[in-house]
C-alpha cells in the first residue's frame, strides 16, 4: 500500500507548476498591495475586501466596463479564484469580459493566500460566500440583479455550480476543468487517486490554511481508512454538483461544462454523467490536456478558445445577444490526435459505435509489482499528450506476463476512431480479500509500442479468496484516432503511481472468461 507522505513528494512536481502558473498571472496584473482596499487600482479595477460567510474577509477586485456610471446597469459575473492561486488570477479575462460590457467581481476563496478563514473544499461556507459576493456585487456595483452569472477554473468551477444550485439568482455558469462528483473524481473504482490528491493537498499547504475538517480527510484518505470510507463519502457527496443537479435544473441555470481529456485531477467521465442529466440549456466541450491546461493561456491573456467559447456562453444567456450559441450542437469534442472540433446533438451520440474485443482464456498475475504499464504524471503526462502528442507509453511485448495480463485484438486495416468510454467486464478471481487492479487500453503499432489510449483503476474489498467474482469498470472518456495497421491492446495489472493500491502481499490475481458470462471490453469504435 502507498506512504501517504510519498504521495505528497510525488505531486511536488504539479504544485511547481501550479505556482508558476499563478506566478505568470501575477506577472501580467497590476499588484495587489500597491492600492489600498476600496481605491482604484487602474481605470475600471479597484481592489476591495468583501465580508463573506460569518464575517470572513475575502480579497476581491472589481472590473467595470469603461464609461460606467449614472443609471445604465450590467450584466454581473463572478468569479472564484481556482486551488491555491491568488485574486489577480483572471484579471486579463476580467479586462475582456469588462470590455465586452460585463461588471466582473473576482474574489480569493476563503482559506487561500490573504482572505481569512479555512480551507473548506467547496463546503457550505463556500457556498455562503458565493451568495454574498453576490449580494456585495449587487449592492455595490452597476451589477444588474436579473443578469448574474458564475465563471471559472478548476475550483472555482466547482463552487460555481454549486452556488448556482444554492441561488436562483444565478443564470448561467461556465464551469471549466472542474467536477460534478468530487468522489469519483479522486476515488472512482473506489481507489484512492494518490497523485491528485496529493497534489491538491501540497498546493493547499503552501498557499492556504487547511480547516480540520480537510485535515482529518486527507489523513483517512491517504491513510485507506476504509472504517471511515462511510464518512469521507459523504464528505466528497455534500460537495458535489451532482448531488444537487435536481436543484441545478429546477432553477434553470444555463450550464457550460469544459474539460480536458486527460486530466488527472477531475477525469472527465464524471462531467459527460453530470452534463446528461441537466436538463437546462447546456453544453459540454472536451479537449486535449490535463488539468486546466487548454485553459491556462488564456489567464494570460492570450488567445484561447475556451475562454471564448465561455465569453459566448455568458454573452448569450446574460446579454442576449444572438450569437448562435443556442443553435449549436452542444457537445464538442476534439481528438486527441488533432483535427477540427466535432460535433454531437448529445453525449450518447459521442460513443454510440461500440465493439467488443473478447478477452478469453484464462490469466494469473502477481501482485505488489509495477509491470511497466501505467497512466503517466499527474499534470504532467496530459500536457505532453496535448503538446507534443506522446502519452505515456509501454512495449507491450515486453511486459513481464508474471505481473500483466494482456490481451490484443486482430490489426484493424482501415483508420479507426475512439470516441467515448471503453467499458470492461470480466471475472476476477483473488488469493486475498482486498486488492486492486487498473485495466490500461494500448494502441499497439507494428514494432509492439503502446501508446496509451485510456485506463482506470479498480479496487475491491471483503472478497472471498478463491471465490470468482465480476468486475465491470469504466476506463476514462477519450477521443483518439488509431492508424491503419495497429493494434487495439488491454493490460491489467496491480500497481500504479497514480492510485495507492491495496493488494496484500503475495496477492494473486486470475481473469477468466466464464462460457456463461464471457469476458471483454467494449469500445466506442468506428472506421473514419
Amino acid at each position: 500500500m502507498g506512504h501517504p507522505h510519498k504521495a505528497l513528494r510525488t505531486s511536488m512536481t504539479g504544485a511547481v507548476s501550479a505556482a508558476l502558473l499563478a506566478g505568470a498571472a501575477v506577472g501580467l496584473a497590476p499588484a495587489a498591495p500597491a492600492a489600498a482596499a476600496g481605491t482604484p487600482a487602474a481605470p475600471g479595477i479597484r481592489f476591495v475586501d468583501i465580508h463573506g460567510d460569518g464575517g470572513t474577509v475575502l480579497k476581491a477586485n472589481v472590473v467595470t466596463p469603461a464609461g460606467a456610471g449614472g443609471s445604465r446597469t450590467y450584466p454581473v459575473v463572478v468569479l472564484p479564484t481556482s486551488w491555491a492561486t491568488p485574486q489577480v488570477e483572471y484579471l486579463a479575462q476580467a479586462r475582456k469580459l469588462a470590455g465586452a460590457g460585463f461588471v466582473v467581481v473576482t474574489y480569493n476563496v476563503r482559506g487561500f493566500w490573504q482572505s481569512g478563514g479555512n480551507i473548506e473544499v467547496a463546503g457550505p461556507p463556500d457556498i455562503a460566500d458565493a451568495r454574498k459576493v453576490v449580494d456585495w456585487a449587487l449592492a455595490n456595483t452597476p451589477a444588474d440583479p436579473s443578469r448574474v452569472g458564475m465563471a471559472g477554473m478548476s475550483y472555482a468551477a466547482g463552487i460555481s455550480l454549486l452556488a448556482a444550485a444554492h441561488d436562483d439568482r444565478i443564470r448561467a455558469v461556465a464551469a471549466l476543468s472542474g467536477w460534478a462528483d468530487l468522489t469519483d473524481s479522486i476515488y472512482s473504482g473506489r481507489t484512492q487517486h494518490r497523485q491528485a490528491a496529493g497534489l491538491l493537498l501540497g498546493t493547499g499547504y503552501l498557499t492556504g490554511r487547511p480547516g480540520p475538517e480537510l485535515r482529518q480527510f486527507a489523513k483517512d484518505f491517504l491513510g485507506a481508512n476504509l472504517e471511515k470510507e462511510d464518512e469521507m463519502l459523504a464528505w466528497g457527496e455534500k460537495r458535489s454538483p451532482s448531488a444537487h443537479v435536481d436543484r441545478i435544473n429546477r432553477n434553470g441555470t444555463a450550464v457550460m461544462l469544459a474539460n480536458a481529456w486527460g486530466d488527472t485531477v477531475f477525469p472527465p467521465n464524471q462531467y459527460a454523467e453530470f452534463y446528461e442529466r441537466l436538463t437546462v440549456p447546456k453544453r459540454l466541450e472536451f479537449r486535449p490536456g490535463d488539468h486546466a491546461t487548454a485553459e491556462a493561456p488564456g489567464l494570460l491573456g492570450l488567445p484561447n478558445d475556451v475562454w471564448d467559447g465561455a465569453r459566448r456562453w455568458l454573452d448569450h444567456h446574460l446579454k442576449g445577444t444572438d450569437n448562435g450559441v443556442d443553435r449549436e450542437p452542444p457537445v464538442r469534442i476534439m481528438s486527441r490526435s488533432g483535427g477540427a472540433y466535432e460535433t454531437y446533438p448529445d453525449w450518447k451520440s459521442v460513443g454510440a459505435d461500440a465493439r467488443k474485443i473478447a478477452l478469453g482464456g484464462t490469466e494469473t498475475i502477481r501482485a505488489n509489482v509495477d509491470s511497466g504499464a501505467n497512466g503517466g504524471i499527474a499534470m504532467l503526462s496530459g500536457t505532453l499528450d496535448q503538446f507534443a502528442k506522446l502519452p505515456p507509453t509501454a512495449s507491450i511485448p515486453l511486459l513481464p506476463r508474471w505481473f500483466a495480463a494482456v490481451w490484443r485484438s486482430e490489426r484493424h486495416g482501415s483508420p479507426q476512431r475512439i470516441r467515448g468510454t471503453a467499458k470492461l467486464h470480466t471475472t476476477v478471481t483473488s488469493t486475498k480479500e482486498s486488492g486492486t487492479l487498473v485495466a490500461y487500453l494500448y494502441d499497439v503499432g507494428p514494432l509492439g509500442l503502446g501508446k496509451l489510449v485510456s485506463h482506470a483503476p479498480y479496487t475491491f474489498h471483503g472478497r472471498t479468496p478463491g471465490k470468482p467474482f465480476p468486475v465491470d469498470l469504466e476506463l476514462f472518456s477519450t477521443a483518439y484516432d488509431v492508424p491503419a495497421g495497429h493494434r487495439l491492446a488491454l493490460v491489467v495489472d496491480t500497481v500504479d503511481p497514480l492510485y495507492i493500491e491495496h493488494n496484500p502481499s503475495g496477492a494473486r490475481l486470475t481473469f477468466s472468461s466464464p462460457a456463461t458470462d464471457p469476458s471483454y471490453v467494449s469500445v466506442p469504435l468506428r472506421e473514419q
